[in-house]
């Protein structure tokens, strides 16, 4: 029986999650769950950070995307991820430009070397 890989998930915006979509990233696992979460205005943190909690825990998803102003509203959360395995991914959307100092996996990596290890 071949393996099969590992998902992508994504948390974004309309033209975000439709762009991936069309690029045929989009699943439905055997609870009928997608791997995707659109959010719109009306959409609550509490359901978001629920989706982003659904998402680590799902053994079939590798990588979660995230627009970086969503990753904002939950923060406390991505930052207590600390596994490589499902890894977040922070991602611009059309109308919020990337910040790399908001990023928790740049930080992180900051962290983990020196000034002098680049010497």
């Amino acid at each position: 029986m071949a393996m099969r890989g590992k998902l992508i998930a994504v948390i974004g915006d309309e033209d975000t999650c439709t762009g991936f979509l069309l690029g045929g990233i989009g699943e439905l696992n055997k609870n009928r769950r997608p791997n995707f979460l659109v959010v719109e205005k009306e959409t609550s943190v509490a359901e978001i950070e629920e989706t982003f909690k659904s998402f680590l825990s799902r053994d079939d998803i590798g990588i979660i995307l995230i627009n970086q102003y969503i990753a904002e509203m939950i923060r406390h959360v991505i930052d207590a991820h600390t596994l490589s395995i499902p890894a977040v991914l922070e991602i611009p959307s059309k109308e919020h430009p990337y910040d790399a100092s908001k990023d928790s996996i740049l930080r992180r990596a900051k962290g983990m070397f020196t000034t002098d290890d680049f010497r």
